[in-house]
């Protein structure tokens, strides 16, 4: 009798434990929850396997949090790492686990455009939405100083591209990572570049790209312009460029540039002063860069939008005035600054 009720016994955890193992099985075929549209959530502060396991099944996404559980402890798994994780209709309780633990959250992004200034590219962090504010209301020195870079001035330190982050990295840590970048790059340029150029310091460098950069309608003659450029500083000629008097003017800049505005004396007016400006007027590319490292020697001095993004180039002064009255009477709005003869 007893080895009738023994066996009896076992045979029923056996079936009660095929059971379980079949719903189990089950559970981890089957996709969760989730509905016609990615479910968005968010790992916060606090939250164990566990909490994530019955929170799940608390808003209808996961039907059995225990076989969760028993999930992660036969993976090793029991970690959770914070974060935004997306959970597609097709997930599996193996995948979800799989990027929890591993802290696979999701990337939003945001692409830092060529030729932006600093404050365009401080409007575009705010603007994001996915982004933490944490400097809003910081000045340029305040900025400078949590970064903890050396330069003076912030314009034209963040290489343009597009960067991939989490939700609620700050801006601070954006723009680190943006200065890094450009930092890197700059170095790795300055090192590979041509000799004989007029800049002292890789920061020159930075100056004249973001020049070209500026003037630049048409991408492929990036290295023309800075040939242009190095071509008027070797002779001691003004750069006589627009993009750095429009820099110079501030909020006064209405769209169009006058002559007494070319009159006017700024620390950016290459019109008034010979030389660089004093720093970077926007943000430039890595192809800038490389054309302000390598510039094209081709003789030329003057240059004219030619209404179409590109530009007609000159050697001599007549050569120019005969181009600008071809192509600058009927100037259309991607109209670039043509240099003028030395005065």
């Amino acid at each position: 009798m007893k080895r009738r009720i023994i066996g009896t016994l076992i045979l029923l955890f056996s079936l009660g434990g095929g059971w379980i193992w079949m719903g189990y099985d089950l559970f981890l075929k089957q996709p969760m929850n989730i509905g016609g549209e990615t479910l968005y959530y968010r790992v916060t502060p606090g939250a164990t396997l566990k909490s994530v396991a019955f929170d799940l099944q608390r808003i209808g996404v996961l039907e059995h949090p225990r076989y969760f559980t028993w999930l992660a402890r036969l993976r090793g798994s029991n970690r959770v790492q914070l974060g935004e994780y997306s959970l597609e209709t097709n997930i599996t309780p193996e995948h979800f686990l799989d990027k929890i633990s591993n802290g696979k959250v999701v990337q939003y992004s945001l692409t830092v455009i060529e030729g932006w200034t600093f404050r365009q590219l401080m409007a575009a962090l705010r603007a994001h939405g996915k982004l933490l504010i944490t400097m809003s209301d910081a000045s340029e020195d305040e900025i400078i100083k949590s970064l903890g870079i050396t330069e003076k001035h912030l314009e034209g330190l963040f290489l343009p591209d597009t960067y991939l982050f989490p939700a609620d990295t700050t801006d601070n840590a954006f723009l680190r990572r943006a200065y890094n970048a450009m930092k890197t790059h700059l170095q790795k340029e300055w090192d590979a570049r041509e000799e004989n150029l007029p800049y002292q310091t890789p920061y020159e460098a930075l100056v004249m790209a973001s020049i070209v950069e500026k003037e630049t309608g048409a991408p492929i003659e990036r290295p023309e312009i800075a040939g242009v450029f190095v071509s008027r500083l070797r002779k001691g000629m003004r750069l006589q460029t627009d993009p750095t008097v429009i820099y110079g003017m501030g909020d006064r800049y209405e769209g169009n540039i006058k002559r007494k505005d070319l009159l006017k004396d700024t620390p950016y007016n290459t019109y008034t002063r010979k030389g660089l400006p004093p720093t970077p007027i926007a943000l430039p590319s890595a192809a800038a860069l490389n054309a302000a490292m390598h510039p094209t020697h081709n003789g030329y001095l003057y240059f004219v939008a030619k209404g179409d993004g590109s530009h007609y180039f000159s050697k001599t002064n007549e050569e120019h005035a005969k181009a600008v009255r071809e192509f600058q009477l009927q100037r259309r709005s991607d109209y670039r600054s043509s240099p003028h003869a030395q005065p």
